[in-house]
Parts: structure tokens; sequence; C-alpha cells
């Protein structure tokens, strides 16, 4: 495949995670470092997978699991892809048709005030419905192997709920969220900002949760690279990295913010008024960088491909860790870090995730916490053990 010299193409949806993308261009980062990147505003996380199969993005904004599954092969769609990068960790939400609410609340006037007793009440009314022989709720989230689907069947697991038998799941991209949900088609979708905040405005719904409230600190988007591209142009891959964490560093500034939220909102990036990207990025539901957000930590990608095992999606497939290390190779991340001074991840990096309920220090680095909703821990070098402890999954009894 030959590719064009002096453009690289990257794709992205407008969501507030695209951000880093966005504000690189915007702020120069791009041009200063003589790179000449093309932004290309997509439609569906469906259009993004497409254009890079088909080499017409060099790159793109993209879902960690989703990254996963085109690896894979799976749904029949096969290209070798490569991230060492996170755009940022959190950033997601679920939210609630009103009249959802309102019944969860007559069930449990204490229904919102926790992720933990929000989904508990859930199964209660879940259970009213199913002896009134009501239908079952309609839940959306915007791709099959996305961190939306995985947190979110995570949380309904956590309180008794079984995602492929209690309620649908259905894909819906996210910028027809809002409509669907106004339309009453589905009772909740999981989707970044900022669709669940533009919800919320037009009193159409009600954000039950973060996903932060479910993984402390979860990697959301990364930027997908084309292998062969990444191996044919190193140095530019590097320079491309470089001038990302440089931008991921000047959002993660607080003083940065209501900068970043102008810049943002221009009908060219994001489209979106200022204040419906208020809540995601000035109320620090987003991680763009602290505590080493960006580096791909390689037990974070394992719990990912971990719960695609848990639901049945991989088959009878499994994904060996050092498969995961060839997809998120973390290298390239460590070698910028020493030519930035700034603090750099450890090669063993910990196979241990849910052990800490606050910041922590790992080596030189700084890390936030990552605890489960439901305590659980996990360790990737020990995944079947791990799996096996779930009541609720699609594994083989």
């Amino acid at each position: 495949m030959s590719w064009s010299e002096d453009t690289i193409n990257l794709g992205y949806l407008p969501l507030l995670d695209a951000a880093p993308l966005l504000l690189a261009q915007e702020l120069g980062y791009f041009s200063e470092a003589g790179l000449k990147v093309r932004l290309s505003r997509e439609a569906s996380w469906a259009n993004i997978r497409d254009k890079l199969c088909a080499g017409t993005l060099q790159g793109a904004q993209l879902l960690v699991p989703m990254l996963i599954s085109v690896n894979l092969g799976l749904n029949r769609v096969k290209t070798a892809l490569t991230s060492s990068f996170v755009l940022n960790q959190n950033g997601n939400s679920f939210t609630v048709s009103i009249a959802l609410r309102e019944q969860l609340r007559k069930i449990n006037p204490e229904a919102m005030a926790s992720a933990h007793t929000s989904v508990l009440t859930l199964k209660r009314l879940i259970q009213q419905r199913r002896e009134r022989g009501e239908a079952a709720f309609t839940f959306a989230v915007v791709y099959p192997y996305s961190c939306h689907n995985y947190l979110l069947r995570y949380w309904l697991a956590a309180g008794g709920i079984h995602p492929d038998q209690d309620v649908n799941l259905v894909v819906i991209p996210p910028s027809q969220m809002v409509a669907q949900l106004n339309s009453g088609r589905i009772d909740g979708f999981c989707a970044g900002e900022p669709w669940g905040q533009l919800a919320a405005s037009m009193g159409s719904g009600h954000t039950l949760c973060s996903t932060y409230d479910i993984w402390h600190n979860a990697p959301e988007k990364v930027l997908a690279m084309n292998q062969d591209w990444a191996d044919q142009h190193p140095e530019v891959y590097s320079s491309l990295l470089t001038v990302l964490l440089k931008a991921c560093r000047w959002l993660g500034e607080t003083a940065n913010r209501e900068d970043a939220l102008l810049l943002l909102a221009q009908p060219h990036c994001l489209g979106t008024e200022a204040d419906f990207l208020h809540w995601g990025l000035l109320a620090g539901k987003h991680n763009f960088h602290q505590h080493s957000a960006n580096y791909p930590w390689p037990a974070h990608m394992a719990w990912l491909a971990a719960q695609m095992l848990r639901w049945g999606h991989l088959g009878s497939m499994q994904v060996p860790e050092n498969y995961l290390h060839e997809i998120f190779p973390t290298k390239i991340f460590r070698t910028i870090c020493v030519q930035e001074g700034l603090p750099v991840p450890p090669i063993d990096a910990p196979t241990q995730v849910g052990y800490h309920a606050a910041p922590w220090q790992c080596g030189d680095v700084s890390l936030g916490a990552d605890r489960f909703i439901d305590g659980v821990r996990f360790d990737s070098s020990r995944i079947t053990e791990y799996l096996q402890q779930f009541p609720i999954s699609n594994l083989p009894k």
C-alpha cells in the first residue's frame, strides 16, 4: 500500500475526547513540528473502521476494544493496527430517560445516591416489570467492541442484571443517541460527552452514573495507526505522538481549560456549545494527561480483553498477553518520555488493576485510583481464574 508522504489523514468523531487531536491542530502544534495533518470528521465508529481498513485514513481516534477486534478480524474486518498513545481516560456516562429515572425513584427515593444504589434499584425495577409481563428496557452503546459496552455490562452485572438476558443492548452512533432517547425508542444510553449533557439540557435525560464510577480512570480512546504506515514512518510517527503529548499536557493544565472550551466549540471542531462541554472538561470527568493517562498500560488493555472473553465476543479465542503487547507497544512512549524529560513508566509494569482507591506511585510515575465498582481485583497473569469468579457471564459453565 502506498502512502502520501506529506499528509497524515487522521479520523475522529465529534466527541470531547477528540480534544488532543483538535487542539494540536488549533494550537499549531502539528505545523510547528513540520507535520501536515488532515483531520477528518466522521459520522460513526464503523465509518472510521472501514476507512482505516481501506487505507483512506492512516490513523484515527479509536475505541480500545475496537482496536483489538480489528486486529483479530472479528466481524470479518481485519487490518493490522497499532497504538502507543491513550488520548484520555474516563469521559463516558450512562444517561437514562426521565421516565426511567422517575420509576427508579418511585422504588427507592435514594436511587440516585450512587452508581451502586442505582444499579441495585434498577435490578428491582426489572424484576417488577418482568412479573407484570412488560417489555425489557433497551439501552444503547456506541459500538459492540467499546469501553461503553463493556463498562455498562460490568455495571449491570455487578447489580445482578444479565446484559444479554435482562435488558436489550443495541448499537447506535453517538450523534443519534439523544434523538433516539427523545423518541422513546431507547430507555438509556452510554456515550461520551457532549451527548449526556445535551440530553440533560433538553430535559429528556438524566445522567445516572459516569464510567469513572464503574472503573476509576479506565482508558477510553487511543490514537490507532495503520501498522504498515507506522513501520514505514517511524520518525514521523514518533513526532506525531510527541505533538499529541504536548497537546495533552496543555489540556491538563487547569488554567487552559476555558480557552480549550472555546476552541473546541468552534463549528469546524466539535460544533457544540461550550456549556455542553463544560461538565466533561471542567468537572474533571475526562483525564487527558494526569497520572500517566497517555501511557498504554498493559494491564488495562488485558482487562478489556478479559471482558471481551467474559461476554463471548472472542468466541473460543484467547488473547495472550504478549499479543496485546504487540498491538499496544510501549517502547516508543517511554522513549518520548526520556526525550521530553518526563517520568518514564517502567518496562515491568504491574499486572494488577483494581487495587488502589487513591492515587499511588509506580516507579517514578504517579498513577490514579483504579478501583472497580464491585471491588473485584484483576491480575492479567491469571485471567482464567479472574473470569471464573463471576456468576453472570457468557462463558461456558
